[in-house]
């Protein structure tokens, strides 16, 4: 039923104008969903006009949009009104009539941004397409201030603004704040994910992720600081736009990677996999270097980078579950699910590692291309990619070898530890979006 102050608006219209009353009762019941008219926001307005209207409610929708706007108008909401008539809810309306939901959505996106009252993603937090309960209250009341903001008349920081409306502790949270509670609800989501097995194995990371990851006090992540440092006067690279023999040679010898080529000897990068991966976090995920020609240069990311540990650790740690392109959620998983198997454990074999995460990834209901259960065959792939992307940032401990094993068995460094607790914090706190948003 609607409030009171709704059901009076909408009796005064019904004497006037008895036609756009109906319509304007439709407009007002989606919009306010049965509370009062002074709950509603800017944000919610344009929601309405630009999405819901368009994709939800059948009619005259041009018609429903003016006739909700003299209702707002006999409530003094002459802003909310104006949106109603405006020139952007046409442009869109009409966009959605004559080229599709995908275009009138993109078209209400680019209206919704330019208002100044949709909350900007920020460091600690980006929003979701797909909100939780907790997560919708956070954007909503941050759009709120972002309103009233507006309407003030002041200059307006919008990552500001939002960044302390998410971290201030507020009286209605009983002293939490809005940062907090959103954490805390898409690490209980991503807790209870799929299957008994893998809620089984994810149960205990709930607390222990809660907080950042600080990073080691001992050096860490050297392979990425020297190639880094390297890359200041510049690395060659080869016609092929490959690294050259002398510096993957350096590498293997340095790291300990040479002993991973089945002859020993490295004639290039290719007999490297681990420093193809680092290339690969270098240059595609953090951004720290670029190509030149046939030089691999420092960028000015990768020279701050450098200058600090802390944000070397803060981007770096992650990259162990960044999906390779071409991959998908299920490449995702295999490495996620070995990382909570490794995190706790001291030495695993690697054949052990493999039936444990093939019993998590199947219990979540992913299949082989066959259609058949995931067998051991399937994790090769990830599996080799982990591997080499915990070589390539100093995280895998050398272990002993038995002369018949297939593969050497799994240890993280102590750092290796902590940055498999940070990627998978990092996986847990991601947003949600709808299949083909970033």
């Amino acid at each position: 039923m609607p409030a009171p102050d709704v059901a009076a608006l909408l009796a005064q219209l019904e004497r006037s104008e008895p036609d756009v009353a109906e319509l304007a009762r439709v407009a007002v019941e989606w919009l306010a969903g049965g509370e009062a008219l002074e709950t509603i926001s800017q944000f919610d307005v344009c929601e309405f006009l630009w999405y819901t209207l368009p994709i939800k409610v059948p009619g005259d929708q041009a018609t429903i949009a003016r006739a909700l706007g003299r209702l707002l108008g006999l409530a003094g909401m002459e802003r909310y009104a104006a949106l109603c008539d405006s020139p952007a809810t046409t442009r869109i309306l009409l966009t959605y009539a004559r080229e599709g939901e995908e275009a009138g959505a993109a078209a209400y996106h680019r209206e919704l941004e330019a208002t100044g009252v949709l909350p900007p993603d920020i460091a600690e937090l980006s929003w979701s397409s797909i909100m939780g309960p907790e997560e919708l209250g956070a954007h909503v009341a941050c759009a709120a201030a972002l309103e009233l903001a507006i309407v003030t008349g002041d200059p307006v920081d919008r990552e500001e603004l939002t960044r302390r409306w998410l971290t201030a502790p507020r009286a209605e949270l009983g002293g939490d704040c809005w940062l907090h509670r959103v954490h805390g609800e898409r690490l209980n989501r991503w807790v209870l994910g799929r299957g008994s097995a893998r809620r089984e194995l994810a149960q205990p990371f709930e607390v222990r992720l809660h907080a950042p990851i600080a990073a080691p006090g001992e050096p860490h992540l050297e392979p990425l600081r020297w190639l880094l440092g390297l890359a200041r006067t510049g690395v060659r690279l080869t016609e092929r736009l490959n690294v050259g023999r002398a510096v993957a040679t350096e590498a293997a010898d340095r790291f300990g990677w040479g002993n991973r080529t089945r002859s020993g000897v490295v004639r290039g990068e290719a007999d490297v996999p681990a420093l193809t991966e680092l290339r690969q976090i270098a240059v595609h995920e953090l951004g720290a270097l670029r190509r030149s020609g046939r030089r691999l240069v420092l960028t000015t990311t990768g020279r701050n980078l450098l200058d600090d540990r802390a944000a070397m650790w803060e981007a770096a740690a992650p990259t162990l579950l960044v999906a390779a392109p071409g991959e998908h959620d299920f490449e995702v998983s295999i490495r996620e699910s070995a990382l909570m198997i490794l995190v706790d454990r001291d030495v695993v074999r690697d054949d052990d590692l493999r039936d444990r995460v093939a019993e998590v990834v199947n219990g979540e209901g992913w299949r082989a291309t066959d259609g058949g259960r995931v067998g051991g065959a399937d994790l090769i792939g990830p599996l080799a990619r982990l591997r080499h992307r915990l070589d390539a940032l100093g995280l895998g401990a050398p272990a002993h070898r038995p002369e018949a094993a297939d593969a050497p068995p799994w240890r993280l460094t102590d750092a290796g530890r902590r940055a498999a607790l940070a990627a998978l914090r990092a996986q847990a706190l991601r947003p949600r979006q709808y299949a083909g948003l970033g």
